[in-house]
């Protein structure tokens, strides 16, 4: 227990850091200088994949890779590297595409965020709030519609969930969530910044409650009742599918909640991770991955 409440206290303190990070950076991120964002954005995706990396060494939820270092750098490389592919092709593809639907919605004063004029902090807690119910129903979809289950299989697959597993998506899925984000980003009228900070935020929480890592019930709860935690996101990645299809939160845990979709496990240490059809050693290489989508689907039932 001693140790769970240092690490605990060790992680509210990188959060201490991701926000001085965060402070550091709001000039430029204001000023909307395209090369000062992207540096920005590297910066909070490190420091805390470094911080859980080291806690989950530490102090480890699961012992996947006890006394097997060389098979968890291997896991984390495999998923890590499918991460900087999909951050490659996000980068080259889309990035200037968000960019200019966003400064086209500000010179037009087009979307909901520019219908009534707001204090600056209402204006972005309001964007942090409408992206993130977007990206709630988008997650919901990909449970829902058998097409886009396939590519996000890819993701659910990994019977060793860690905080490298954030990053573990299939090219396709990347592709059809960054494309579909542009009309998103036009009806909601999103500053260019203001996507950045909530991308920013976004990824921190989702390598958190990915990490093999548990907090301790009594400082769970109540952080739960505010952002995705480890307790609920492991529920989700659950070989059992009715808890694969909940929790569909990323960010904020309010859209399970008001959409009567959370479920939580009073016993997390029994939970199974992965999926039975994709178990096997080819399946979890970098080109067993990548083929993932033309398997066929065996799961049971009409949610893909």
């Amino acid at each position: 227990m001693q140790r769970k409440i240092i690490l605990a206290l060790g992680g509210a303190l990188g959060l201490v850091v991701l926000i001085l990070l965060v402070m550091r950076a709001w000039p430029d991120v204001r000023a909307e200088n395209f090369t000062a964002l992207a540096r920005a954005r590297w910066q909070f995706t490190l420091v805390p994949l470094l911080l859980l990396l080291g806690w989950e060494t530490v102090s480890p939820f699961f012992p996947f890779f006890q006394g097997r270092r060389d098979e968890r750098l291997r896991h984390g490389a495999r998923n890590v590297f499918l991460g900087v592919l999909n951050a490659a092709l996000a980068a080259l593809l889309f990035a200037g595409l968000w960019w200019a639907a966003a400064e086209w919605a500000e010179r037009h004063r087009c979307g909901l965020l520019h219908l009534v004029a707001l204090p600056p902090w209402a204006r972005v807690l309001g964007a942090i709030v409408l992206l993130d119910a977007w990206l709630y129903w988008w997650h919901r979809l990909n449970h829902r519609v058998p097409f886009l289950w396939r590519f996000h299989r890819v993701h659910h697959s990994d019977a060793r969930m860690d905080v490298t597993t954030a990053s573990r998506f299939h090219l396709g899925e990347v592709v059809l969530s960054h494309a579909l984000r542009i009309p998103v980003i036009l009806l909601l009228g999103a500053r260019a910044w203001e996507i950045v900070l909530y991308e920013t935020l976004l990824f921190a929480v989702v390598q958190f409650h990915h990490a093999n890592i548990g907090l301790p019930e009594w400082l769970d709860r109540p952080l739960r009742c505010l952002v995705v935690t480890p307790a609920i996101h492991k529920v989700h990645h659950s070989r059992l599918q009715p808890e694969t299809d909940s929790n569909y939160s990323s960010l904020c845990s309010v859209w399970d909640r008001l959409f009567r979709s959370l479920r939580l496990r009073a016993h997390p240490r029994e939970i199974q991770f992965g999926l039975d059809a994709f178990d096997a050693p080819p399946h979890q290489t970098v080109p067993g991955l990548l083929k993932t989508p033309l398997e066929k689907d065996r799961r049971p039932g009409t949610e893909g």
